[in-house]
């Protein structure tokens, strides 16, 4: 079985698939730069237990992180408990099967790559891959799955941090849809500028990459707020909030030959 993980900068997934590819297990743990990978087992053999997973039957790891002061610990917990060493996605003897069209390909978040693997994987024509994470990522993938760039703007939850911190009289709010676009109170006000401020970001920018891209293209959505997001705009025709970890196991399954 094979053990996929994917370090974000709130949070690390861990996924354990079956030999046929099927979703035995996936837990979730904030990012923890200081987490040791002895801590990481205890926590992962208990979870692996109430599914019925034996430690002993994971042979296969992949790695895809944000945060390199996780990488070493992670590393560690496949060497140590699971007796493996790691695919890291990134590595440069890693086959990801794309170009990478950038002026710097080596700063693209491995995040970023994955998505796009993941989503050319499943969905016809280039594409816009939107990730609601820690910041909101926008990703273009043209028809033959080469990476061509994107955007990068704050994510939803960093941004009503910022404003709850750094002015003293709006409180921390929800997230959520409201109704009316006009609030009649704080509250309300913060969730109508987020939110909808959120989808006219999402509509302009995605219209923007069309026009520069020019041509018509398919938007996935991503990451936890996917779901929120895809069911208040047109723009995104799907909602997808497993690619990060389909992908991880695209990647595996292309290094097996390697």
């Amino acid at each position: 079985m094979l053990l996929a993980i994917d370090s974000g900068n709130t949070n690390t997934v861990f996924s354990v698939f079956d030999d046929d590819g099927k979703v035995r297990g996936e837990w979730r743990s904030s990012t923890n730069a200081n987490r040791t990978a002895d801590e990481f087992a205890v926590w992962l053999s208990q979870l692996m237990s109430f599914e019925g997973i034996n430690a002993k039957d994971i042979d296969a790891a992949i790695i895809a992180t944000v945060v390199p002061a996780m990488l070493f610990n992670l590393q560690s917990l496949c060497r140590k408990y699971y007796k493996i060493e790691p695919i890291v996605v990134g590595d440069p003897n890693v086959d990801l099967g794309i170009e990478i069209y950038l002026d710097r390909p080596e700063e693209v978040g491995a995040d970023r790559l994955v998505n796009a693997i993941a989503a050319h994987d499943v969905y016809d024509g280039p594409l816009i891959v939107i990730d609601f994470g820690t910041a909101t990522t926008f990703d273009v993938v043209d028809i033959d799955g080469n990476y061509c760039g994107g955007a990068i703007a704050p994510g939803i939850n960093l941004s009503l941090e910022a404003l709850h911190m750094h002015a003293a009289k709006l409180p921390r709010v929800a997230i959520g849809r409201p109704e009316k676009a006009i609030g009649k109170g704080t509250t309300t006000a913060m969730q109508s500028g987020i939110f909808w401020g959120y989808i006219g970001m999402i509509e302009g920018l995605t219209q923007r990459m069309k026009d520069e891209f020019g041509s018509e293209m398919t938007v996935i959505a991503t990451g936890g707020l996917s779901a929120l997001f895809a069911k208040s705009t047109s723009v995104i025709q799907y909602s997808d909030p497993d690619l990060t970890l389909r992908g991880l196991l695209t990647i595996y399954k292309r290094n097996q030959n390697v």
